[in-house]
C-alpha cells in the first residue's frame, strides 16, 4: 500500500477515512466555474463498491453548470467542529475526481437513484421527475486524508490498485 510509518497500518487509516465518509450523508463539493472562479457547494451522495460517488443536483445550481462543462470536481469530508480536539488539525478526507454524467433512465441510472433513495427517501422520487436534476458519477484519481498534525497521507489510484504513503514536510506534492 505504499510508504507508511511502521505505527500506521494502512488497514488502520482505511477503517479512519472510510469511517469518516461514512459519517456522512453529505459532501463538500469544490468545482471550477465560469471565469475559471472556484465554486463551493454540497450534495447528498451515494457511494458504490468501487468507491465512485454518485450525486443528484439542479442545473440550476452554479456548481452543475460547472461539472457538466469542466467535468472534474474536488469532495472534502470533514470532522465536525464540534467533535475534533485541535481546530487547526481536523480530520478530513478529499478527493480529486474525473465526472461522468449518467443518462436518464439508463440502467446505471435507475440503479443509482435506488441507492440514493434507500439512503434518503422518497424525495429523491420527487426529485427525479422535475427536469432539471442531473446524475453525476465522480471517479476519484487522487486523495488525501490527514487525521492530524504530521499524519498526511497521499492516496493514488493506479490501475485499480489503490496506493498510500506518509506525506511529511520533505516530501510534499
Amino acid at each position: 500500500m505504499g510508504l507508511l510509518k511502521p505505527e500506521w497500518t494502512a488497514d488502520e487509516i482505511l477503517g479512519e477515512l472510510t469511517a469518516l465518509r461514512e459519517s456522512q450523508r453529505s459532501v463538500i463539493l469544490a468545482t471550477l466555474g465560469a471565469g475559471a472562479y472556484p465554486e463551493a457547494s454540497y450534495a447528498p451522495y451515494v457511494c458504490d463498491e468501487w468507491n465512485n460517488f454518485y450525486i443528484f443536483v439542479s442545473r440550476l445550481a452554479r456548481h452543475t453548470e460547472s461539472l457538466e462543462a469542466d467535468r472534474k470536481a474536488s469532495l472534502l469530508f470533514i470532522e465536525p467542529e464540534h467533535l475534533t480536539r485541535q481546530i487547526f488539525a481536523r480530520r478530513r478526507l478529499t478527493y480529486r475526481c474525473d465526472v461522468q454524467p449518467i443518462g436518464c433512465g439508463t440502467a446505471q441510472w435507475r440503479a443509482q437513484l435506488s441507492a440514493l433513495q434507500r439512503r434518503f427517501g422518497t424525495i429523491v422520487e420527487s426529485l427525479s421527475r422535475l427536469p432539471d436534476f442531473r446524475l453525476f458519477r465522480l471517479v476519484p484519481f487522487e486523495g488525501r486524508f490527514v487525521r492530524g498534525f504530521g499524519q498526511a497521507f497521499q492516496w493514488t489510484r493506479d490501475q485499480h490498485h489503490d496506493r498510500w504513503r506518509h506525506i511529511g514536510p520533505d516530501n510534499r506534492q
